[in-house]
């Protein structure tokens, strides 16, 4: 007859750790310790590591990869990042720091019970898009953009769960655009990486009351750069399976952090404004695009912001100086976004009617495959025809100060 309690074995290279770990296993009802020969499945090992935790890794991967156990914990005295950085590439689920406490190991044995209970009835999970929104220069509305494309996704039919996640990691303004007072940043995950899954992460996010679950930067940065990128990698894959959408405020800057969420995203929303300086590092940015060889020019989209038809830069203008098509405009509404930024409040809230508000949501809808991307220049065709060797000139002269 087959036993329905979760087995568990223990590998401990010190006797008073396997001592303490058996104790608390034992006053858990479902949870038993594997006898010696036993041939039930074994759900759990917990495996202390060792001086040579290279060959402690590799271990814990060909059991997982064999299905030889369910789940790994591992334990050791005061690691290192790079140890719990390779403890989850391991596939290790939880990281018990020493000495233990017995809150600690009875919670995370709870998590495995609840997750082995679970698997037979788990939903697929979601392969959510990640949608990152970065700034040509600092100024231009990256924050604006990613905020209320945010919220205006979780307004739509058909999109259950979006997150928000802030890597602007230096000017990180996400609560002040919603007027929250989050308990957690991703610095918590940083410091905890050993207990990351989608229980752990969906504590760490806040969730707005439009809907959108937000995990916002640290306020100030003090982590190691070496090891950010690959927790960084994890959480968006993590993101991308619990939500339909994950958009990401990129800020305006490159670095190996900016370089790893650029590598994970579905879709790149570069902001831009018309102006000389801002289509001139537009350009440099699309020619770094193009060194680092990610993200491929299909999945950016130039997205201007505060556009005014009438201006001495025009959208034919500015495409072909910066030798790309501009996907959107959002229309210039200083007044009505400056009156949200500092309300704390989305767009939607204080003027839903606005046209920047509507831009916004005709956005999300297209983005999501809803509307096909509407005529934007009906008078392009006009301006063409009539074009004077002026005309002509004048952008020449603008594609060669922009390059």
């Amino acid at each position: 007859m087959q036993n329905d309690n979760m087995m568990i074995r223990i590998e401990a290279k010190n006797p008073d750790v396997s001592r303490n770990l058996e104790r608390v296993v034992r006053s858990l009802e479902g949870i038993q310790i594997h006898p010696v020969g036993a041939t039930d499945e074994t759900s759990l090992l917990i495996l202390e590591l060792g001086e040579d935790t290279a060959r402690d890794f590799h271990y814990v991967e060909s059991l997982l990869s064999t299905s030889a156990v369910g789940e790994v914990f591992l334990t050791c005295h005061q690691p290192g990042p790079e140890v719990l950085v390779q403890a989850i590439r391991s596939g290790a689920k939880e990281f018990l720091p020493q000495p233990l406490v017995d809150e600690d190991v009875t919670q995370a044995l709870l998590r495995c019970k609840a997750r082995r209970n679970g698997a037979s009835h788990k939903e697929p999970a979601k392969v959510g898009e990640v949608i990152n929104v970065i700034g040509s220069k600092g100024g231009v509305g990256t924050t604006t953009v990613a905020v209320n494309l945010a919220v205006s996704m979780a307004q739509k039919e058909g999109v259950s769960s979006v997150a928000l996640i802030d890597m602007n990691l230096l000017f990180g303004e996400i609560p002040l655009f919603l007027e929250m007072k989050p308990k957690y940043h991703w610095g918590e995950i940083a410091r905890q990486v050993y207990r990351l899954d989608s229980d752990f992460l969906m504590n760490i996010l806040s969730k707005h009351s439009s809907g959108v679950h937000v995990l916002p930067s640290p306020a100030y940065y003090h982590y190691d750069q070496e090891e950010i990128p690959k927790i960084i990698e994890r959480v968006l894959q993590l993101a991308r399976s619990m939500f339909d959408v994950v958009i990401i405020d990129g800020g305006h800057s490159l670095g190996r952090i900016s370089s790893k969420t650029l590598e994970m995203s579905d879709r790149v929303l570069l902001i831009s404004i018309m102006s000389l300086p801002c289509l001139s590092n537009t350009n440099k940015l699309l020619e770094s695009f193009r060194t680092l060889g990610y993200p491929i020019k299909e999945k950016i989209q130039i997205v201007v912001n505060r556009y005014e038809k009438n201006t001495e830069i025009s959208l034919k203008d500015a495409e072909e100086s910066v030798h790309s098509d501009i996907f959107w405009t959002l229309p210039n509404s200083y007044k009505t976004t400056m009156a949200a930024i500092n309300q704390g409040k989305p767009l939607f809230e204080i003027a839903p009617n606005a046209s920047i508000t509507k831009s916004l949501k005709q956005l999300a809808d297209t983005l999501m495959g809803d509307e096909e991307v509407p005529e934007k220049r009906p008078w392009w065709s006009l301006r063409q025809r009539n074009s004077t060797k002026a005309d002509t000139d004048c952008r020449s002269k603008l594609s060669r100060r922009v390059a």
